[in-house]
């Protein structure tokens, strides 16, 4: 969705924009191709991402490698204190998923290690190994919306006990036991989503930048977010509707809604056939656009 992320930014010419996620660096070279004076900073905290980057030899980019719940400290160090666009592609990038050895992807047998920035210190290993059985079943149904948490996690913790849990392979023995004959492939990718957004503070970062936005967003400028899962989604969508995460509608004197953003579209924005024919990963992919008041 490509096309629909530049189109949404309503990109001028000499404006600044933010490139949140910057991943294998799509959104930002096409941002650029549209730039005249104007000035992009992509946000990152992937070392893969920071080698894409160095590709980029243009004075209207700068990469920042930081994780973008820094949005505002990073802008101010740059003398940058508004900006026309921002934009974020949510979740779990294609290169992360394809590299093996990072142990994101259900398909590879790695370490259990799922950080987006390698310099951190909780890994998916340390979350599986040391978290306890309520602090596991909580995430497993809070983040994954895992059917079976409970149950899931009080095999995790039993077995533990005689054998550390370190692989992809390591786990995935662990769930098959406890997934549905036939979506098997269906109960990893929850339980490993669960994991990794724990290990990557996602959802909390994403509440910080959205709050954020609102203060660094010029009049008219847009907020432009792809998501690919319910808890990413609902977030953004509340936040757009009632000006906080939590969707609690707020209203002033005279009884109308205090909210900074005007949604652009009334539903999100999804992928044509096409594209869901040439990337599956877009089938769930959900774009919403606002504009600040």
């Amino acid at each position: 969705m490509l096309n629909e992320c530049i189109e949404a930014l309503n990109i001028k010419s000499d404006g600044t924009y933010v490139d949140l996620t910057f991943g294998g660096g799509g959104h930002s070279r096409e941002i650029l191709k549209y730039l005249d004076g104007g000035h992009l900073y992509a946000f990152d905290q992937d070392v893969d991402a920071k080698a894409n980057a160095e590709s980029i030899d243009q004075r209207s980019f700068t990469f920042i490698e930081a994780n973008f719940r820094h949005l505002a400290r990073y802008l101010k160090m740059y003398g940058v204190t508004s900006v026309d666009g921002i934009l974020a592609d949510l979740g779990i990038s294609s290169h992360q998923i394809d590299e093996a050895d990072r142990g994101f992807s259900t398909r590879f047998n790695a370490e259990l290690d799922m950080r987006m920035d390698r310099s951190s210190q909780l890994t998916a290993k340390e979350v599986i190994n040391t978290y306890s059985e309520k602090h596991l079943q909580d995430i497993f149904s809070r983040y994954g919306e895992v059917r079976n948490a409970r149950t899931l996690a009080q095999a995790i913790v039993a077995h533990r006990i005689n054998q550390p849990i370190n692989s992809v392979e390591d786990l995935k023995q662990i769930l098959s036991r406890y997934a549905m004959r036939g979506k098997e492939n269906r109960y990893y990718a929850q339980v490993f989503q669960a994991i990794r957004i724990e290990v990557n503070q996602e959802l909390n970062a994403l509440g910080e930048v959205l709050e954020q936005s609102v203060k660094l967003l010029k009049p008219v400028g847009r907020l432009v977010v792809m998501s690919y899962h319910s808890l990413e989604d609902r977030p953004v969508k509340n936040f757009i509707a009632a000006g906080n995460i939590e969707g609690e509608v707020e209203k002033d004197f005279y009884g109308n809604v205090i909210k900074p953003l005007q949604a652009v579209n009334r539903k999100p924005i999804v992928a044509s056939e096409k594209e869901i024919n040439e990337n599956n990963r877009a089938r769930s992919a959900k774009l919403r656009i606002a504009e600040k008041k």
